[in-house]
């Protein structure tokens, strides 16, 4: 193995394992921003040791014991917190950081999982909404500024100074890095469930980068979702959004091609659709529709939407007027330019593209989608179904411009080719 290709596997395995040893740390140390410096530190050891002693049997094991050896320099060093020196020592009694550390007796009796236990933290009242989102995101799901600044449509300096004064005030504040507990933990319920929706949606599409799809970020959040469900029970949107995130990723095998190349909604083979999953989804479904009583929440109004693409055997069987009705009490619910632009394309597959894209054309002066490549895609794929593909070629030339995910770009480069070539290239989906 080359020199690059063991660096190219260290941090592969790193990115795999961060999350987790973020979240241990941050329980240990009580400083997110620490628990990631440490986490940053193993990762350099391991690029300077590995290479000559070979890559460990349990290297998450080898990462964490190196991080505690680590934070037990820095608290010496510091004259901080004695008795947390005596318990990260216990920890390492056995030596050189190679042996698992017994994660059983940290492992909280309500929560059992770190991880879970970081985006609660993450999520912490003191901090504006929009930092709780970045840095949960940051630290569970390894994003970076970038990705997360398209996820949200804003600039990415501004994450990054989220991000940063997120850490700093649950620094400065001293906040514990415990379990939030009755009427708090409620409190904070809906920004976790945001976080981990967002989590799934990156691994569900990838902003940026070669990769179509990051897969295992869906799971991650699926193992959370499902986790929060067990644990919170009688809260409709918790099993709302396990149902829309089991339902997306019943499509997973179908999203990409032989090459990974991308495969649209309506041009994905069905067949290949995780029914499992779609059965998993639809009883979670039923559950939060049981538990809303009639007043549906966002998740579960999307996983609605969701179910009738699952539902249906063939695209043309999809019940569009109903999605059209779904959107329509999802926008009066939480409006967003976004939740406009999806309820365009149902209205036009619902009505006719005229009607579709005279609503886009609408949206296409809100400041919130000038960089959000799937307005020119939407309002390409409606002119093609017009025959306008004149018009059609260069929205989709704007929206390759617009997105930074290699595999996007080249499907809407190859749609923009379609165009002038006079064929008409598939939808979206």
């Amino acid at each position: 193995m080359t020199t690059t290709d063991l660096r190219r596997r260290i941090e592969a395995i790193f990115h795999i394992e961060s999350a987790r040893l973020i979240a241990a740390l941050a329980r240990l140390v009580r400083d997110v921003g620490l628990a990631e410096d440490l986490a940053q530190d193993a990762l350099v050891a391991a690029l300077e040791r590995w290479p000559e002693s070979g890559v460990p049997d349990n290297p998450g094991a080898w990462l964490m014991g190196t991080a505690k050896h680590r934070a037990i320099d820095l608290l010496r060093r510091d004259n901080l917190l004695e008795r947390k020196h005596r318990e990260l020592g216990r920890d390492l009694e056995t030596g050189e950081g190679h042996a698992a550390p017994d994660h059983d007796a940290e492992i909280d009796d309500d929560f059992g999982d770190d991880l879970l236990r970081l985006v609660f933290v993450s999520c912490h009242p003191m901090l504006p909404t929009e930092a709780r989102v970045a840095l949960t995101l940051r630290l569970l799901g390894g994003l970076t500024t970038v990705e997360i600044a398209r996820a949200y449509l804003v600039p990415e300096p501004t994450i990054a100074q989220r991000i940063v004064r997120a850490k700093r005030t649950l620094a400065g504040k001293r906040v514990p890095f415990e379990v939030p507990r009755g009427t708090e933990r409620a409190a904070r319920l809906s920004s976790v469930l945001e976080v981990i929706y967002l989590v799934f949606n990156e691994g569900y599409t990838a902003t940026a980068g070669g990769d179509w799809m990051r897969p295992t970020l869906c799971e991650e959040a699926l193992r959370l979702g499902r986790i929060l469900a067990g644990l919170m029970p009688r809260q409709p949107e918790v099993h709302g959004l396990v149902a829309l995130m089991e339902i997306q990723a019943s499509r997973l095998r179908a999203r990409a091609g032989p090459s990974g190349e991308p495969v649209l909604l309506l041009d994905q083979n069905r067949a290949l659709w995780d029914r499992l999953l779609i059965r998993r989804g639809l009883l979670a479904l039923e559950r939060a529709e049981e538990l809303s009583g009639g007043a549906r929440g966002p998740y579960t109004l999307q996983a609605a939407i969701a179910a009738c693409h699952a539902r249906a055997v063939a695209p043309e069987e999809t019940d569009w007027p109903r999605i059209v009705a779904l959107y329509d009490a999802l926008a009066a619910l939480a409006p967003s330019p976004v939740v406009a632009l999806n309820r365009a394309v149902a209205v036009a597959m619902a009505s006719g593209p005229q009607e579709g894209l005279e609503l886009v054309d609408v949206l296409a002066s809100d400041p919130a989608l000038q960089g959000y490549h799937l307005l020119p895609s939407v309002r390409g794929d409606l002119l093609v179904k017009l025959g306008r593909l004149d018009e059609a070629r260069p929205e989709f030339e704007r929206a390759a411009a617009l997105t930074r995910n290699a595999r996007e770009r080249d499907l809407l480069l190859e749609r923009a080719r379609a165009c002038r070539g006079g064929s008409k290239p598939g939808g979206p989906g």
